[in-house]
């Protein structure tokens, strides 16, 4: 019964098109969205859950939200004190409404790029690699795989870097590489949701 009731809870949040920072500087503030296909933000619980997991690293991290959606993972990593954060969005009314919260918000470091993720991947390398990725794609795709092996490129990550992964918890687990040693794994309701270490 509690989890039908937090998945009705969240759902009623999502109707709304809107999500609530949780924590750090811009705790509180809410940030606005148009419903778009496949578009779920991380639920509150989840991601106190996954920031608890992070706050020995979070500060001063350079992070990478893949399927940045409403920005909700990647604006709440800025708010608790990310350097910067690269948004990647391919729907162009998601991508539109991510600078609009960031303009509002001030979020200077926050980069916002309209892009294809898988081609975003393979085409780009980074100056340095990043801290953290945020891989959180539409549960109804097949992208979790290529997306996984793309992240095994050299230049996006090094020794050290953690990589989240929030999935359907009833669809099989994506091939990760034998270098990314989990580190946490916890489900809620229909989702679960993991976070690796770069060994």
């Amino acid at each position: 019964m509690k989890n039908h009731s937090s998945t009705a809870t969240h759902a009623a949040k999502v109707a709304r098109g809107q999500v609530r920072i949780i924590g750090g500087q811009w705790r509180g503030r809410k940030l606005h969205f148009n419903e778009v296909a496949g578009l779920r933000p991380t639920g509150d619980r989840i991601r106190e859950t996954l920031f608890n997991w992070l706050a020995p690293w979070i500060d001063g991290a350079r992070c990478l939200d893949l399927f940045a959606g409403s920005g909700a993972l990647g604006i709440e990593a800025l708010s608790r004190g990310a350097v910067e954060v690269t948004l990647i969005e391919k729907h162009p009314q998601a991508a539109e409404n991510l600078r609009g919260n960031c303009s509002q918000l001030k979020a200077d470091d926050a980069i916002i790029i309209q892009a294809d993720t898988l081609t975003w991947l393979a085409n780009n390398s980074p100056d340095q690699p990043f801290d953290i990725v945020f891989l959180d794609p539409p549960f109804s795709s097949d992208l979790l795989q290529p997306c996984c092996k793309l992240l095994q490129k050299p230049g996006l990550l090094t020794t050290g870097s953690l990589i989240y992964l929030e999935t359907d918890r009833y669809r099989p687990l994506p091939e990760t590489s034998p270098t990314w040693e989990l580190l946490r794994e916890k489900t809620a309701g229909q989702v679960g949701y993991r976070l690796y270490r770069v060994s």
